[in-house]
């Protein structure tokens, strides 16, 4: 298949950045690249827009630079907080992602982030606080503290009295029943008072045999 040398305007993935002189097929250059304005023909002319197109790139690379570089100084300090819920020793149903840290970092922190920028050598499956390495430039990486933390309310366990606990309820006088205090023999203390006030029994006849 013949090829052709042409000048990118525009990065493409895996074919070369802007202003990269590339050699292509004829057909791909004729129906892709020309009719999308991602590439021109290299004729003497478009090379004399080539310092154009490079001064162009150099902006655009100083300026992702910067910008990167002052947000990996942000998110280095930043804590996010992330709430999941677990189950019996802090598992979480489920994991936490780089797509979830993603959407975190945007719905806490107004922060856009590509979730092909954050780099986990495997999910997120346990509470705890974590170094997560961010690669925001080919010359800029910094990490962002994630902390996982539990939406699942603890169980309160209920103390079971021992023992002695309840031994010593059983000796204590509001543990017993309440009793009426008693005389000497058993007797209560009213037992020899006057009973004038109640009524006499009615004299019983003695029978006849």
């Amino acid at each position: 298949m013949p090829k052709t040398e042409v000048i990118l305007t525009q990065n493409i993935v895996g074919l070369g950045g802007e202003s990269d002189q590339v050699a292509v097929a004829a057909g791909y250059a004729r129906n892709y690249l020309f009719p999308q304005g991602l590439a021109i023909p290299l004729t003497a002319v478009n090379k004399r827009r080539l310092e154009v197109l490079r001064q162009r790139r150099g902006d655009r690379e100083a300026h992702e630079f910067n910008s990167m570089n002052e947000l990996s100084k942000s998110l280095s300090k930043m804590v996010l907080t992330i709430h999941a819920k677990t189950g019996e020793e802090g598992k979480l149903f489920g994991s936490i992602t780089p797509g979830t840290i993603a959407d975190e970092l945007k719905h806490q922190f107004e922060v856009t982030l590509d979730k092909k920028k954050i780099h986990l050598d495997q999910p997120l499956r346990a509470l705890g606080e974590y170094d997560v390495a961010l690669r925001l430039h080919p010359e800029v990486t910094t990490t962002l503290k994630v902390r996982v933390e539990s939406t699942t309310p603890a169980a309160v366990p209920i103390p079971t009295p021992g023992p002695e606990a309840k031994e010593g309820a059983r000796g204590r006088p509001e543990a017993r029943g309440r009793e009426e205090p008693k005389g000497k023999f058993g007797a209560r203390p009213d037992a020899g008072k006057d009973r004038s006030d109640r009524r006499p029994r009615p004299e019983r006849k003695p029978r006849v045999a």
